[in-house]
């Protein structure tokens, strides 16, 4: 607070904690993100991603024929709900709606975050959340993560009050993408009505299954976990640094190419087969670890509201570095639980985002500024790639750190009302 006031006049910071203006900045910024696309859906373009969501809309729901094509069951199948749904106004609007979609789950995330108990609160964290998307809204905007990180943001910040809505919705948003199921682990550990949340997204999930009978799709329901196994270390990932310098300085034939079955870029060198191999398990072996840390603090005491934010910080930044797959949008999956941390407790939390928001910026010279370079294994930008996988490191440091010191609260130290 010393530094703000010290380089901003009094009206200004005033201004800034005004409700209203964080709608200004919400215009602002999503305004310059929609004449950025325009200058694509204009033309009747579309960016990024949105090229293969706009072709799997064309194509139809469970095409037969996907030799040659990258499968639509990459993603879990609600997936498929937004993606055709961006195409209602024909292929050559499609950027444009699919911006849109996002921008209105986006004004609702953002409404939930400034009104009641968060109208002060807030605030702050809104702003913080803006200046993330300035660096990420390149890929927020064109991901399904831009889908799901606003539902997930919701659902944190009812998972308190309302943990069975909380656990509906974030089973709604893994049905999407994978990654909200690290968000509802810490609140299934930590809610008091856990039972009720577990069978909350049985009921979702089997109304997943349902429908995907009806509609012919069953046998690739679990296609989005089946053909995670064949894929190589990518590029990005935080295992994969050492096969990038390894690249860097042509060492034992090792680069960096493209698997184009899954649009991806790869590193290969020696033991990168295995590490790509023992991902998996790890992976397994961090979200269980986390896990009985979550028990151990809820054991001691722990106030479960910072459990479920402390523990879904640690579970999803594990998914991130313990994952073969470093796609540049993950990042936006530490997001929501970032912004619902800043609103429960700024002090507590601002360490953690500015972390994050050291991670946005770097992966923002990443992607979109400097990506083909990183592919050509430019040394200054395996350096940036470095740093941003180093902070991602010590982000999850700093939350199982804080997790474990959660459990050392004897019932004395809880506070009340928990």
């Amino acid at each position: 607070m010393t530094v703000r006031t010290k380089l901003l006049p009094a009206k200004v910071v005033d201004w800034f904690a005004r409700p209203s203006s964080v709608w200004w900045g919400f215009a602002v910024v999503h305004l310059y993100f929609l004449g950025w696309m325009a200058s694509f859906f204009l033309n009747g373009d579309t960016f990024s991603d949105t090229e293969q969501y706009r072709q799997w809309a064309m194509d139809g729901y469970n095409p037969p024929d996907l030799s040659g094509k990258i499968s639509p069951w990459v993603y879990p199948v609600l997936a498929q709900i937004p993606i055709f749904l961006a195409n209602i106004a024909g292929p050559s609007l499609y950027l444009l709606v699919w911006f849109l979609i996002i921008t209105a789950l986006n004004a609702v995330g953002l409404a939930y975050l400034t009104r009641g108990r968060r109208k002060v609160t807030g605030i702050a964290a809104a702003w913080w959340w803006l200046f993330f998307t300035v660096f990420m809204g390149y890929l927020s905007f064109a991901r399904v993560e831009g889908i799901t990180a606003p539902i997930v943001l919701i659902a944190l910040l009812y998972a308190a009050e309302r943990p069975v809505v909380a656990g509906i919705m974030l089973s709604i948003a893994t049905w999407i993408k994978v990654w909200p199921a690290a968000v509802l682990v810490p609140i299934v550990i930590a809610s008091h009505k856990r039972i009720q949340v577990v069978l909350a997204g049985a009921a979702v999930t089997a109304v997943v299954g349902l429908g995907t009978w009806l509609t012919g799709g069953l046998p690739h329901i679990m296609d989005f976990l089946l053909n995670q196994g064949e894929r190589g270390m990518q590029l990005e990932a935080t295992f994969s640094t050492p096969w990038v310098w390894l690249s860097v300085f042509q060492i034992a034939g090792s680069k960096m190419a493209d698997n184009t079955a899954i649009n991806s870029t790869e590193v290969y060198g020696p033991g990168a087969g295995t590490a790509a191999f023992l991902m998996q398990p790890l992976l397994v072996l961090a979200a269980l670890t986390a896990a009985i840390l979550l028990v151990r603090a809820l054991r001691r005491g722990a106030e479960r509201e910072e459990l479920f934010l402390e523990g879904a910080l640690m579970m999803v930044t594990a998914f991130i570095v313990f994952n073969k797959v470093g796609s540049p949008q993950f990042i936006i999956w530490l997001a929501p639980v970032i912004i619902a941390g800043l609103a429960h407790d700024w002090e507590r939390w601002k360490v953690p985002a500015a972390l994050l928001m050291g991670i946005a910026v770097t992966t923002f010279v990443i992607y979109p500024l400097f990506y083909t370079p990183l592919i050509h294994a430019h040394p200054v930008m395996a350096a940036i790639l470095t740093t941003r996988n180093v902070l991602l490191v010590v982000l999850l440091w700093w939350s199982v750190k804080r997790t474990a010191e959660l459990g050392r609260k004897t019932p004395a130290q809880v506070p009340a009302g928990a």
